[in-house]
């Protein structure tokens, strides 16, 4: 499932989300004030970036909100000993390049 498709099973329209900047480590939307959650308006306590065609934009959700949704997240682990490979060679490459520059 992809980020698109989690807004389109969720019923949020991605022009509604507010942009945000390319992805990070780890996104610190939430704080002391909080954004209103997406689905019910309530604080939002948990937020992430989601990658759409238009550019990367925040999804933020209310505890409760979250939990109810979290099992429809895309998952970004790799989910087979392929794709760990793929992933560590990847990095490997990655690296490499940086040290031959």
């Amino acid at each position: 499932m992809t980020d698109a498709d989690l807004l389109l099973r969720l019923g949020i329209d991605p022009a509604t989300l507010d942009p945000a900047p390319e992805p990070k480590r780890g996104p610190d939307r939430v704080g002391l004030d909080p954004v209103p959650c997406v689905l019910c308006g309530a604080p939002a306590r948990f937020t992430r970036i989601v990658a759409l065609d238009g550019g990367p934009c925040w999804l933020d959700r209310c505890c409760p909100c979250f939990l109810a949704t979290v099992d429809l997240q895309p998952s970004r682990m790799p989910v087979s000993v392929d794709g760990i490979v793929a992933d560590l060679r990847a990095a490997m490459a990655a690296v490499t390049d940086r040290g031959a520059g």
